[in-house]
């Protein structure tokens, strides 16, 4: 009997199939759940090359410089005050102010409000970066690096959820 294959009767070969039709039907509804998401990204929030990259960086990877910022650089930052959305969760980043090191005054909230631990805002050539860490039950060193979009109106980047050490792209829109 080593050579010889041996038949299915016809119980076994309906358990194979139904479990074979089980198997594709899970697989083709989280492909078509993963192309949904990627299309609504993609026509909604289609980033410019480069963006997350240089907004995966750390606050101690940019140019966040402690010197007095330029009038350009403090017009650029007065722009990201107000309150961003990020349309994925109904979290809200609200920035009431920044002073003239580029410390930012935030709050977060996901509806409470959630300690934000460290603010800032910095210029990396034309580009103005927001960084956000967050302290607090649930939230511990989890932070953002945005990107500011003028385009848009726009904060783009990546969200580090440190509790599982995972990052996800996100996007915050100015509430108008």
């Amino acid at each position: 009997m080593s050579g010889r294959k041996r038949k299915k009767g016809p119980i076994q070969k309906a358990k194979t199939e139904a479990w074979s039709k089980g198997k594709r039907a899970i697989a083709l509804v989280v492909l078509v759940a993963a192309a949904v998401v990627v299309t609504v990204v993609v026509l909604f929030f289609p980033a410019k090359k480069g963006d997350m990259e240089t907004a995966a960086k750390g606050p101690g990877e940019g140019s966040l410089s402690r010197s007095e910022p330029s009038a350009q650089t403090m017009d650029d930052f007065q722009k990201l005050i107000g309150k961003w959305l990020r349309p994925d969760g109904g979290y809200i980043l609200d920035i009431r102010g920044v002073d003239n090191q580029g410390a930012l005054d935030a709050s977060y909230l996901n509806p409470r409000p959630i300690h934000v631990s460290r603010a800032e805002a910095s210029k990396e050539g034309s580009m103005v970066k927001v960084f956000i860490e967050l302290q607090d039950v649930g939230y511990p060193g989890s932070s953002y690096n945005l990107i500011y979009d003028p385009g848009r109106e726009a904060l783009l980047g990546i969200y580090y959820q440190a509790h599982i050490g995972q990052s996800f792209e996100v996007v915050f829109v100015r509430m108008k």
